[in-house]
């Protein structure tokens, strides 16, 4: 009961926000007419096993006149509850689009909202795979928790409609031995209610390990299916390398997980359903046998009995709700267990700061210079890398980074760029100053080229004949034609391409303060130098922090800044000076 209690208020917390939304009105209303249709299905059952009372009388009667009057109005609540079935369905499709639409905008607004997605990998929770958890896990968590939800419904309604039913036909068909009838209130009740609560135990007793194996394989699967992807994305290195071999036994591998746990859903399911096949088709012939002996003694008719059959058999259904169910109820725990973690993942990641010691970006006013004041960057783990105080970077000067790989470099641009958390100490950025991060390999969406370019400002935003200048100044004139032509430019272009494209961005966002991660180390050094002398001629006013490794590049810098692995930490102290460090896990 406890876990149930926990489940249920999981569910409450996630599907509550969507009835509370925007979309409220449609919502509510959708769901107010699918449960009404269901009720209304229900009533309907109630309805034929009245008639099928009336039915066998009248065969066992003879009675034509009756048996005509009976297939009419047979006829008439079978259409009824087919165009009600089509409906229902229907307006449960529509509540389940809008509902899945809704929650994966809020799902995607949350996971993308700052750089809550980064920081969920720099903290490493649990939360794998959030492409499956906001589609595969939103789709089933909609879909399941409407069909579970309307199935308790009608089960609860269904009992509370045929119990008063039986109730009344276990007092017309008194239970009947060796020519006694012996009377007990309700006796085709209890006999109802002990079979489906000795069904229930026995189907948890068998299927509830399916919960875990039903999560554990929703993991393996997206695992497997990520590290496809992974191949795909890699297939020019994995190819130089050829590294097929060594790729095909990783999948392999994965594979295999998911295919051992597979083989325990099999073994587990087969048990449950020879339990539920035999529970059901039991139910089938347990009320006749029960009221057998009153017909035999003619007690009832034959209408009484088979109405009597269909009514228990309606009360053993809903009581056994959770044993036909139970697979369904396993995997639908699973997709909440899952949904449940990554809200938990994304409020954590995005509480960070709330909870942790974290660096803090501020936006100063009245100043030019991005300012370091008592910061400390660390990793994850908790180990100091970079430690500035007093240091500041003027605008628009060019200053230039240097030191040796794991030194902290790329670590102290993410922190100042506001998506590093860990650590301590300020970072003042001018007011309304626009900065710009442009990464070794630079990133493209799908799509058309023009789009590509001026990510992340939205289609239409910049010219094309600007777009075009930009290309034919970095270099690239043959792509200034191809603007509206679709690929998949991480792709299709080489490193150096990428990045001459990356230049190409920033001298069309022209930001005020440009970092550049060794953007340009894929070039050779004229070309390098060439896309350094035009940031200087179109980017007057910007002020540029690169990191390299090329001497070359202090002839475009008027600072150099070199972290020299010297003492525990890498320090930056006042303009001008010298950092100290070891080496460490970070770039």
């Amino acid at each position: 009961m406890k876990n149930i209690r926990a489940t249920l208020a999981t569910v409450w917390r996630i599907a509550m926000p969507y009835f509370r939304s925007e979309d409220k009105w449609a919502g509510r209303g959708l769901l107010a007419v699918v449960i009404a249709m269901e009720l209304a299905l229900v009533a309907i059952n109630v309805l034929i096993n009245q008639w099928q009372n009336r039915f066998y009388s009248a065969l066992q009667a003879y009675d034509l006149d009756e048996f005509v009057r009976e297939v009419w109005i047979f006829l008439g609540l079978a259409f009824t509850y087919v165009a009600l079935a089509v409906y229902k369905l229907y307006l449960n499709q529509w509540l389940q689009i809008r509902w899945r639409q809704w929650l994966t905008q809020h799902y995607l607004g949350e996971w993308l909202d700052g750089a809550v997605h980064y920081r969920m990998q720099l903290k490493g929770d649990a939360a794998d795979n959030p492409d499956q958890r906001i589609t595969d896990d939103v789709k089933n968590f909609v879909e399941q928790t409407l069909g579970i939800g309307l199935q308790l419904l009608s089960s609860i309604v269904t009992l509370a409609s045929f119990i008063v039913i039986l109730w009344g036909l276990s007092n017309k068909a008194p239970l009947h031995i060796y020519g006694t009838d012996i009377v007990i209130p309700g006796f085709l009740v209890w006999c109802a209610v002990a079979y489906a609560i000795l069904g229930t135990g026995l189907a948890h007793w068998i299927g509830v390990p399916l919960v875990n194996l039903n999560f554990e394989q929703q993991r393996f699967e997206a695992d497997f299916r990520f590290n496809l992807v992974r191949v795909r994305e890699n297939s020019e290195q994995i190819a130089l390398l050829k590294g097929e071999g060594a790729e095909r036994g990783h999948l392999l591998r994965r594979f295999g997980f998911v295919i051992a746990n597979w083989y325990a859903i099999m073994s587990r399911t087969k048990r449950l359903t020879m339990f539920t096949a035999s529970f059901g088709q039991a139910a089938v012939i347990f009320p006749y046998v029960v009221v057998a002996p009153a017909f035999f003694a003619k007690r009832i008719q034959l209408g009484d009995m088979m109405q009597t059959g269909s009514a228990f058999g309606s009360v053993q259904d809903a009581l056994s709700f959770f044993v036909t169910t139970y697979r369904q109820l396993a995997e639908w725990r699973a997709v909440v267990a899952r949904l449940d973690g990554f809200e938990m993942s994304v409020s954590s990641a995005a509480n960070l700061p709330a909870h942790e010691p974290t660096i803090g970006v501020t936006s100063s006013a009245g100043s030019e210079a991005i300012a370091l004041e008592q910061l400390l960057v660390k990793l994850p783990n908790g180990k100091p890398l970079v430690a500035a105080n007093a240091f500041a970077i003027q605008h628009p000067e060019r200053v230039l980074v240097t030191g040796p790989s794991g030194s902290g470099k790329s670590t102290l641009f993410r922190a100042i760029a506001g998506i590093w958390p860990f650590g301590t100490g300020k970072i003042a950025i001018p007011g309304k100053s626009s900065l710009m991060m442009l990464p070794q390999r630079p990133y493209f969406p799908i799509g058309p080229l023009g789009d590509a370019v001026i990510y992340p400002a939205e289609h239409g935003t910049i010219a094309p004949d600007k777009i075009k200048e930009a290309l034919r100044a970095v270099g690239m004139p043959r792509l200034a034609e191809q603007l509206d032509e679709e690929a998949h430019w991480n792709r299709t272009l080489s490193l150096g391409e990428q990045q001459r494209l990356g230049v190409a961005r920033a001298l069309l966002h022209a930001p005020d303060y440009l970092f550049l991660d060794e953007a340009t180390a894929s070039l050779d050094e004229p070309s390098e130098a060439l896309l350094y002398r035009l940031m200087e001629e179109k980017l007057p006013s910007t002020t540029i922090v690169s990191i390299g490794h090329r001497s070359t590049l202090d002839a475009f810098h008027t600072r150099n800044v070199r972290l020299v692995p010297d003492g525990e930490i890498h320090v930056l102290g006042g303009v001008g000076a010298a950092a100290r460090a070891e080496p460490s896990e970070a770039r």
